[in-house]
């Protein structure tokens, strides 16, 4: 009886021992996209969980099977786009050293991989898109459009923030030394019930 519990015991712990490895070579698992460069706007659309961090030179990490997938990551002009609208988030890193601008829709979720630190930066949200930026920026513009969602950690000197809904921005841990806000479903609001008076 005792030869036989060790042995299922010991089965356990192969099998769960085999299970955490192969889990963690996915992770590992990463496509480097080498013909990249001299990115200043990054565009994501669908179902992706963009990376941005700060580096002296490009480089784009994909973290999926990236050719056996239906995305897209093409790069022209400057302009980084990122697509992909499978179920299973695309999950992509970004180092840039010239990063100006960020605009994302659908569900995509875009986060800082520690403080990004520029003079302008501007980031545009749409539909359900999300960010949680840890930003360092002389001049900082936010819009947050529909149903997007913003979390804003750091500084900056000028901040212009636009947005539909207030509740949709978060800015407790962001400090500006002067700040500009627009609300634009407020305008709205204001012109309709001029207009129905």
């Amino acid at each position: 009886m005792k030869t036989k519990i060790l042995s299922v015991i010991t089965m356990l712990v192969i099998v769960l021992g085999l299970t955490t490895s192969t889990f963690a070579a996915n992770i590992d698992a990463y496509t480097v996209l080498n013909d990249i460069s001299a990115i200043n706007k990054i565009e994501v659309h669908g179902n992706v969980e963009l990376y941005v961090s700060d580096a002296s030179s490009d480089q784009v990490k994909v973290y999926n099977k990236y050719y056996s997938e239906s995305a897209l990551i093409q790069n022209k002009n400057g302009v980084l786009r990122i697509t992909s609208y499978k179920n299973e988030k695309l999950v992509v890193w970004v180092s840039a050293n010239d990063l100006r601008s960020i605009s994302a829709y659908d569900n995509a979720e875009v986060k800082t991989f520690g403080k990004i630190s520029k003079i302008e930066f501007n980031v545009d949200l749409h539909d359900n898109a999300e960010a949680r930026l840890n930003l360092d920026a002389y001049s900082a513009s936010v819009t947050v459009k529909d149903n997007a969602k913003a979390d804003l950690k750091g500084s900056a000197t000028e901040l212009n923030l636009n947005r539909d809904i207030e509740s949709n921005v978060k800015s407790n841990n962001f400090t500006a030394a002067h700040y500009n806000e627009n609300k634009v479903s407020f305008a709205a609001e204001i012109n309709n019930e001029l207009i129905n008076m």
